[in-house]
């Protein structure tokens, strides 16, 4: 799926090394289904050529505010008419000092400037030049002057130190755009995601858990963020990197999960509770290794875990609660009868063998309508499916209803 078909995106390009990755950046916006048309300052045409931006865009660049290319002889003013979104990537110290002091000297700062669309930089720079005072002080104010920051990242530079300062990878950045670009049909709103599999000791080393990798439920915590809602991601072990902007806590076990949600249920509009959780427990946990003996078996006494998602749902003051099901048969009469006994409005149902581990999914939204089929696709758009759909149901101030 082209995720900015129809997006028209000015790619700036300033004098850094970084610029380099900027061909990337440009195939990988066209690839989404961007038009792209590329202004490049004269510092950055000392790092890449301005013909191999053309080659990739199909589009002349432009580098001069005196360019006769633009009929009018204003090409600071109508380059950026017909655009959607400018992305200055990289974006140098000196450039951002630019913005933030509305210094207009060349053809890119000044098109800036006198934009009418919205504007995202990428900053790229020595670790020292972004640690700088300066600098910090210009990132702040880019920021409250509503420009989008993205990134920097972390890691080696060009100069051989490592430290803050890279140039985020090009597709970083073109997810940030898709981010960007998506509806914010639930701005304001706070959203809890549990995500992952919990983990339950049997001794110092061994326990029990289960496959669940975590992304659905970090696609589910990107999604609701790219709506415009404050979230919190409540998660068990996954190794996976958290979603930019989404508040994370860290857990093991079931029970430590529960705490952790009922702690925030006031500050909470929509539980989405789509973490793998333990149903039992080690009652007879061991707190050091147990020594295997030979010809013996180990018996396991288990013990219930709380039922979270049931225990939200039946709080009398409790938030909009949508659960997941995950099912080896029976999908649909399994998760629709999940749903009527937890009494919670939504629950997405999938089939674990097809979903464990896998990048992609297919989801099956059973409300109190019946049941509505997402067309298998990544967890991420089936995220921002899932997300679409519980904004047709949610409305500030309902809570969890009985389930027809």
């Amino acid at each position: 799926m082209s995720e900015l078909a129809e997006k028209r995106i000015l790619l700036g390009l300033t004098g850094g090394i970084a610029a380099y990755k900027a061909a990337d950046l440009a195939r990988g916006l066209i690839k989404q289904g961007a038009e792209v048309q590329v202004v490049m300052t004269d510092a950055a045409c000392r790092f890449i050529s301005p013909l191999t931006l053309q080659a990739l865009t199909g589009k002349p660049v432009y580098t001069s505010m005196w360019d006769d290319r633009v009929g009018n002889g204003m090409p600071h003013i109508e380059l950026s008419r017909d655009r959607d979104l400018i992305v200055v990537a990289p974006a140098t110290a000196d450039f951002m000092a630019k913005l933030v002091h509305g210094t207009a000297d060349d053809l890119l700062a000044t098109l800036c400037i006198a934009r009418e669309c919205p504007l995202m930089v990428a900053p790229a720079m020595n670790r020292q030049m972004w640690e700088n005072p300066a600098t910090r002080r210009n990132v702040k104010q880019l920021s409250s002057d509503g420009i989008i920051i993205e990134g920097p990242a972390s890691g080696d530079q060009a100069c051989g130190e490592n430290g803050m300062g890279r140039m985020s990878e090009p597709d970083q950045i073109v997810e940030s755009i898709v981010s960007w670009f998506q509806p914010k049909l639930l701005a304001g709103a706070r959203i809890l995601v549990t995500a992952g599999p919990t983990y339950e000791p049997i001794d110092a080393v061994r326990g029990i858990t289960n496959l669940s990798s975590g992304r659905m439920g970090y696609a589910v915590a990107r999604a609701a963020h790219e709506a415009g809602a404050k979230v919190t991601l409540i998660s068990g072990r996954t190794g996976l990197q958290p979603p930019a902007n989404v508040s994370v806590i860290d857990i093991i076990t079931a029970q430590q999960m529960h705490d952790e949600v009922m702690e925030r249920l006031s500050e909470c509009d929509i539980l989405i509770a789509v973490a793998a959780v333990a149903d039992y427990r080690v009652s007879n946990r061991e707190q050091h290794k147990i020594k295997k003996k030979a010809g013996a078996g180990l018996t396991l006494e288990l013990e219930p875990n709380p039922d979270i998602l049931g225990s939200v749902a039946a709080h009398k003051d409790g938030p909009f609660c949508v659960g997941f099901s995950a099912e080896s048969q029976n999908i649909e009469s399994h998760a629709a009868e999940k749903r009527r006994r937890k009494n919670i409005p939504l629950i997405a149902a999938n089939l674990v063998q097809a979903a464990f581990g896998s990048e992609q999914n297919e989801l099956i939204l059973i409300d109190d309508e019946g049941a509505h089929r997402l067309p298998r696709s990544s967890k991420l758009q089936q995220a921002r499916g899932l997300i679409r759909h519980i904004t047709r149901l949610y409305k500030p101030g309902r809570k969890s209803v009985t389930a027809r």
